[in-house]
């Protein structure tokens, strides 16, 4: 199954979506608090699949997603990210994502997509 890198500034979120991922069979491989560690851990770590939040200090989530597609062109990342980013999530695709995920997700969504990658 997919390894999975977790990208979240709030810790609750990084937690409901590891529980949700392992369930399904994904291996959560790590997680990062911020768009720079997020790119760190993604070299070290080789995911399969990232999911990335957008807004989050130090590097925000499209930064993040730009130098990881510079490091990895084929690198799947999936935005998760508040209902009302909407603008974002054009400049997102821009950067590289392959996907987005609105929160508040529903476990059936955040599996299709994350499937279909």
């Amino acid at each position: 199954m997919a390894s999975v890198l977790i990208v979240d500034d709030a810790a609750f979120m990084r937690t409901s979506l590891k529980l949700m991922l392992e369930k399904n069979g994904f291996t959560v491989v790590g997680e990062a608090d911020n768009g720079a560690a997020a790119i760190q851990k993604y070299m070290e770590l080789n995911p399969n699949i990232v999911t990335m939040d957008i807004t989050m200090p130090v590097l925000d989530g499209i930064e993040a997603t730009k130098k990881i597609k510079e490091v990895d062109p084929q690198a799947k990342v999936v935005i998760v990210s508040a209902m009302g980013q909407e603008s974002y999530v054009r400049d997102a695709v821009v950067a590289g994502a392959k996907n987005f995920i609105v929160k508040p997700f529903k476990e059936e969504h955040v599996l299709k997509v994350l499937n279909s990658l």
